[in-house]
């Protein structure tokens, strides 16, 4: 029996790990077709790339889309633009479950994705999309202040203990953007964060999102 049809919107190369890789990684095993939409390119800080399709087939996803807006400038393109975008990722998967940034992050380019997708998403007649969640992003969710946007709630816990290797060894794709410790975009304190919000819950290791919209036909 195939699996439901999963969509990860993120800003930036890295982000869909960062936020989401252990879930990823526990769709994927479920049987789910987890499709991965990274808007903003990463040449002009990451010179070397290629890490998004070597991390995606790691946590089992398919081969991302990727759509080389230009990084830490999404606010030099018509929001119009971008929403439009991710509608002809939705309307062509016709994902029942949709992931991506936290409004409030720190990073501009991370609100206006969380804009932009729940646009795209917004519960019209034949909507695909029943789950909406955003997940947190090391080093801007927890940066953000009140002036950026409220402050992330943890609602939804997802149990990674299992996939923690998978998302580890993905965010070693990306090495050049890992920071050392104790920087929060470090493995141990990625690690670490996991292992707190697991204990949150009675779990060893957990990422955590926010429910923006569920519906039940």
């Amino acid at each position: 029996m195939a699996g439901s049809a999963v969509l990860v919107v993120a800003a930036h190369p890295d982000d869909e790990v960062l936020g989401c890789g252990g879930t990823i990684a526990r769709h994927a095993a479920a049987g789910d077709v987890v499709s991965v939409m990274i808007l903003g390119e990463g040449a002009t800080a990451r010179p070397e790339g290629g890490g998004e399709a070597s991390a995606a087939a790691i946590l089992g996803a398919q081969p991302p889309v990727l759509c080389g807006l230009p990084d830490n400038r999404l606010d030099s393109i018509d929001l119009l633009d971008v929403i439009r975008l991710v509608e002809e990722q939705v309307q062509a998967l016709m994902p029942t479950t949709v992931y991506t940034h936290h409004g409030g992050d720190l990073n501009r380019d991370h609100r206006i994705v969380h804009e932009a997708v729940v646009t795209a998403c917004r519960p019209l007649p034949g909507s695909s999309v029943r789950h909406l969640f955003a997940f947190e992003t090391p080093s801007s969710t927890e940066w953000g202040t009140p002036g950026t946007g409220e402050a992330f709630r943890a609602v939804r816990f997802v149990g990674i203990s299992e996939t923690w290797d998978a998302k580890r060894r993905a965010l070693d794709c990306y090495a050049a953007e890992m920071r050392p410790f104790p920087h929060a975009r470090s493995v141990q304190a990625i690690e670490a964060l996991a292992q707190l919000r697991g204990s949150q819950v009675g779990l060893a290791a957990a990422e955590v999102f926010e429910v923006l919209r569920e519906v039940e036909a």
